[in-house]
């Protein structure tokens, strides 16, 4: 009885979920697909890890989430057609902080709150928005961060190119220990075969 009341509580946070990355992505047409692509991606990585069914449920929505603070972004900068500026680009650095904010205006959603604070840290702690370094960035967070980091790799952008899946592979290999967890870099060496046939 819990399990099945459990069960239909996610479906209508996902379908919840679903509604607002669709607001996201009326606004911002590189959003379209990126969400659930990453939520796919950081959900095989969790279940490789091995994490709890609960945590695997964070993460999925998580995965959907993390950009929702995008929505507080002036469309001119998040549809800019050319390389952002840097002043530009630290407007954009700001939805995580956003997102974290809209999200915890919900007391379900905190445990999600925090991961999407957090998923622009990097493992040498030249990430933002608080410069966390190592395992003092959640494990969700490191997981949405290489799970957005490679599909924003494989994704072509109207000032960029997108990578092949071994040039994708090869980047990820080269920043191990500099931007990403190592842990989960060799974790993921299983995956790249699912995800270039399958997303």
């Amino acid at each position: 009885m819990f399990d099945r009341l459990r069960h239909k509580r996610f479906h209508r946070y996902h379908d919840i979920i679903e509604c607002l990355t669709g607001a996201l992505e009326a606004k911002d047409t590189y959003t379209s697909g990126h969400s659930d692509r990453v939520a796919h991606m950081a959900y095989d990585i969790g279940k490789k890890y091995g994490l709890s069914k609960k945590e695997l449920e964070d993460l999925h929505l998580a995965g959907h989430l993390h950009d929702i603070g995008k929505i507080g972004i002036p469309d001119n900068i998040l549809n800019k057609p050319s390389k952002l500026q840097p002043h530009e680009y630290n407007i954009v650095k700001n939805h995580s902080r956003m997102g974290y904010d809209i999200l915890m205006k919900s007391k379900n959603l905190k445990d999600i709150a925090i991961i999407v604070l957090y998923h622009h840290e990097r493992w040498d702690g030249k990430g933002y928005p608080e410069g966390l370094k190592e395992k003092e960035i959640p494990l969700a967070s490191r997981i949405i961060a290489i799970s957005d980091s490679i599909d924003a790799m494989i994704s072509e952008r109207p000032y960029k190119k997108s990578l092949s899946w071994d040039e994708c592979k090869k980047e990820v290999e080269s920043n191990k220990g500099i931007q990403f967890d190592p842990c989960l870099v060799n974790i993921i060496e299983s995956l790249w075969n699912k995800w270039a046939k399958s997303l």
